[in-house]
């Protein structure tokens, strides 16, 4: 659920919102677990998102039996995953729009391929898990050099 994030509600509003007193909030935005957007004169003003943290806050102290520092440790995992949601959904749409392909080296290096480039492969033989250079099966580290093994994300 999108909540809008838009200061608007005073303290005495946001209170009667939250079902809590005044004296709570200011508490909780001293601790850390909700902090109101402010006025220039320094005054708080909460957003409908600030106001469903406090009513979560309420639960998950009232219903769960969390303490406070408890709840500010998970309202930040919280935001952390979803901020780590938005970063990642970000990321895929802009793997999945530019239909890059990368490769990783006989090193373990990861590059990204341009469009056109031709990657140079390296077949092994069977068991090619063997001991060092030189091992039946292995490739010579003139052979792996500059190797490369394609991989293309899943769309």
């Amino acid at each position: 659920m999108d909540l809008d994030e838009s200061p608007v509600f005073v303290i005495s509003v946001a209170a009667t919102l939250a079902s809590m007193h005044p004296q709570t909030l200011r508490q909780y935005d001293r601790l850390g677990l909700v902090s109101p957007g402010r006025t220039r004169g320094r005054g708080r003003r909460y957003s409908r998102r600030d106001i469903a943290t406090l009513r979560e806050i309420q639960r998950l102290s009232q219903e769960e039996g969390i303490n406070l520092a408890g709840i500010k440790r998970i309202l930040d995992l919280e935001r952390r995953v979803e901020d780590l949601e938005r970063e990642n959904d970000a990321l895929q749409a802009r793997v999945n729009a530019q239909g890059r392909v990368f490769a990783a080296s006989a090193t373990g290096d990861v590059v990204e391929v341009r469009r056109g480039q031709r990657i140079r492969r390296v077949s092994y033989e069977a068991g090619a898990l063997g001991g060092g250079e030189g091992t039946p099966g292995t490739p010579s580290s003139r052979q792996v050099s500059g190797a490369l093994v394609l991989w293309r994300p899943v769309r």
